[in-house]
């Protein structure tokens, strides 16, 4: 058994790869063996510091793999399912993990387990942003930012099934990707605001957004009167201090910061996020592109190019 550990925050070579023994599930828990671990953007704040956590700790939210050991009380979960799940705490980045048997959720035949560690955390965070946090309805105009990215490419095809029109905005050389995932109209960041206020006739009704810092004037810029920003992720860094009356300025505008894990918290809204974000993984509504696959040991590469921004899609350790 192996697993990645932090002994204090920074930059990608303070991952460290060491043995570890992950000893049997307690009460309420299932060990899992994985096929397949999920990276997240949230995985680089972890390790940075940006969202800080007790030292030495592990990264890693979200992985599928195979159910070893079942804890005392758990029910539904058997040696040998094949499963998938993400945590509040971190630690996927291992070969191991014992988890909270609530988390996890097993897997149909029809999804094989990299995809579903590739996109599971992602298409709940999609889920709750455009059906609970946005509530999107048919006709409305949304902005995407890094829509080339791996919640991104999720986001554009959610918005466009549930009849949403859509903006995408991407670095250089990404262009094409937002395009196949359906993207109305996809954008460069120097684009924003004139260009996206221009396409939607006076602005969109709503601007999703996971850069953060870099995006957040432009994002604002982008709204037209009323309109929802949901900055739901710090690619670029915090946005920091933000003086309230600019929505009032701008048009009487609404803004929230958003986290999966208090949409997950009540066991009813899981299970129906859960299997909301399933059956569009399995019904053919989302396409999940997998861009990268690492080796668990090559960690360092995989932050590296993830904040460089030289990923496309969504990306992946193997144990």
């Amino acid at each position: 058994m192996q697993k990645i550990v932090v002994e204090a925050p920074g930059g990608p070579e303070v991952m460290r790869l060491q043995p570890f023994e992950a000893g049997p599930p307690g009460a309420g828990e299932v060990l899992v063996r994985h096929t397949a671990i999920g990276v997240n953007m949230i995985d680089t704040y972890h390790r940075a510091g940006i969202y800080p956590l007790a030292t030495p700790f592990g990264l890693g939210l979200e992985a599928a793999g195979v159910v070893e050991a079942v804890g005392e009380g758990v029910e539904g979960l058997a040696p040998g399912d094949r499963v998938v799940y993400f945590a509040a705490t971190t630690g996927s980045y291992a070969s191991h993990r014992r988890v909270a048997a609530m988390a996890v959720v097993k897997l149909p035949h029809s999804l094989d387990d990299e995809t579903a560690a590739a996109a599971w955390l992602k298409a709940c965070t999609v889920e709750f942003l455009v059906e609970r946090c946005a509530r999107v309805r048919p006709g409305q105009w949304v902005l995407v930012t890094a829509a080339a990215g791996g919640v991104g490419l999720l986001l554009v095809q959610w918005l466009k099934a549930v009849g949403a029109s859509v903006i995408g905005v991407v670095s250089p050389g990404k262009e094409a990707k937002a395009a196949e995932a359906g993207a109305d109209h996809v954008l460069g960041y120097a684009d924003m605001p004139a260009r996206v206020r221009e396409i939607s006739g006076g602005g969109v009704d709503v601007v999703i957004d996971g850069v953060g810092k870099a995006t957040f004037t432009q994002a604002i810029d982008s709204l037209r009167r009323r309109g929802l920003h949901i900055s739901f992720g710090n690619a670029s860094g915090p946005i920091g201090p933000v003086d309230f009356g600019i929505l009032a300025q701008k048009g009487s505008l609404f803004t929230t910061r958003p986290t999966l894990f208090d949409y997950y918290a009540e066991p009813a809204d899981f299970e129906a996020g859960a299997a909301r974000a399933l059956a569009m993984l399995t019904g053919g509504q989302l396409r999940v592109t997998i861009g990268q696959r690492y080796p668990l040991g090559e960690a360092i590469a995989c932050h590296r190019d993830l904040e460089a921004r030289k990923t496309v899609g969504s990306t992946i350790l193997l144990p």
